[in-house]
């Protein structure tokens, strides 16, 4: 794994987490600002799945096991637009709130994929 991708990654959910934290303070749904955050942090675990898959096909291994790596990189792939996709349907705080919840869930699924990768 690239170490600096998973930091950056687990930074930038951070922040969108922080954000989307304060719109729902200020009780306010997520906006198209958010959306344009979410993609940012989507397209960095989207990065990080394929460095992790490339590096499965040139025969590295996580040394916790093949097996729950790849189940760490697809849920931190489908945290953040999944919990976009709820925040479409709750228009309210809670869209804001779910998105953020799902930032601060990825940067917690990167630092597990790190300690998977690494041991």
């Amino acid at each position: 794994m690239l170490d600096v991708l998973t930091v950056v990654t687990g930074v930038a959910a951070l922040l969108l987490g922080a954000w989307c934290g304060w719109a729902a303070y200020r009780d306010q749904p997520t906006k198209d600002w958010h959306f344009i955050g979410m993609a940012v942090v989507t397209l960095l675990a989207l990065a990080q799945l394929i460095v992790g898959v490339v590096q499965l096909a040139r025969g590295e291994k996580p040394e916790q096991g093949t097996t729950i790596f790849v189940a760490y990189l697809l849920g931190a792939f489908a945290c953040v637009p999944a919990a976009g996709f709820m925040s479409l349907g709750e228009r309210s705080r809670w869209g804001s709130l779910t998105v953020a919840a799902s930032g601060v869930v990825l940067a917690v699924l990167e630092v597990r994929l790190y300690d998977i990768w690494r041991g």
